[in-house]
């Protein structure tokens, strides 16, 4: 089937308290991992692509590995534009291809997020592409961007409320105590920002920064309200340790076949065992 909007799979996922992962292309390997573990567990899911992997992927690539994906697999499959920086980023990709477009305007002023979401949205709407918003700073560091866990900040639950009502954005992220990449330590996850604010709007709530955070809080953070969930660390850690894991064990391997085939396995394992937490198993 072709790529599809987030508006396929989200809606139902609210409405069963269950989340779809957002699990993040880089290269084939990582499209193909993707798909087969949705594949074997029958889920939605939605392929996020940053606009460093799109610069390193190329975008006639990115798009027809997407493509290619969807139509192998007969799955929901949203092609995502993570964390876009602008109006003309989220166009192009829209021209392009992308089903889902995220404008992140959390580093401007609230009012001035709120302009530009409106106008990203308007446009992607009238082209059948969903768009997902972004309020509060999550820390941590993700492509060349690096925000201090210090200056992170948390979403306010009003203003949360009412940029969904001004935007009409399909779902929004919100910085809630989660961070890009690995923890160093728990995270300190604010359930009751989420549920204030998923209790109030009709869309789901995002959840940035999903790998590394413990089950139990996964489970409370959909059972607040989430919706969708981000996964891309815990894949890229995956995949590079079996890599290392396959060169050390022997120097004389230099087919990379054969060290992504297992570096491919590796990340199928990751992307299901999610699957089953997020609760999206059998709802394609």
């Amino acid at each position: 089937m072709p790529l599809v909007s987030m508006n396929e799979f989200l809606p139902k996922a609210k409405a069963g308290k269950y989340a779809v992962g957002q699990f993040n292309m880089n290269n084939l390997e990582f499209a193909q991992a993707i798909t087969e573990a949705a594949q074997e567990l029958n889920s939605p899911f939605i392929f996020g692509v940053s606009e460093g992997a799109l610069k390193y992927m190329g975008m006639e690539f990115t798009v027809a590995i997407a493509e290619a994906a969807a139509k192998k697999s007969g799955l929901p499959i949203a092609l995502h534009l993570d964390h876009g920086s602008s109006f003309e980023v989220a166009m192009k990709c829209i021209r392009a291809g992308f089903s889902s477009v995220m404008f992140d305007g959390s580093h401007y002023s609230f009012e001035e997020n709120i302009r530009l979401t409106k106008e990203v949205v308007k446009a992607a709407h009238a082209m059948g592409v969903s768009v997902e918003g972004e309020l509060g700073t999550i820390g941590g560091v993700e492509d060349d961007i690096s925000v201090d866990e210090s200056d992170a900040n948390l979403a306010k639950p009003e203003e949360a409320i009412r940029f969904y009502e001004e935007t009409g954005v399909d779902c929004l992220a919100i910085a809630v105590g989660t961070a890009h990449g690995m923890y160093a330590g728990e995270p300190n996850i604010r359930f009751d920002i989420i549920e204030k604010v998923a209790s109030a709007i009709p869309v789901p709530v995002v959840l940035h920064g999903g790998s590394g955070v413990p089950d139990e809080m996964i489970k409370q953070s959909i059972a607040a309200g989430v919706g969708k969930i981000n996964v891309n660390t815990e894949n890229q850690v995956a995949c590079t340790q079996t890599i290392r894991d396959v060169l050390n064990k022997d120097a004389k391997v230099y087919d990379p076949r054969k060290y992504l085939t297992p570096a491919r396995k590796a990340m199928v394992e990751v992307v299901k065992s999610k699957i089953v937490l997020f609760g999206s198993s059998n709802q394609a």
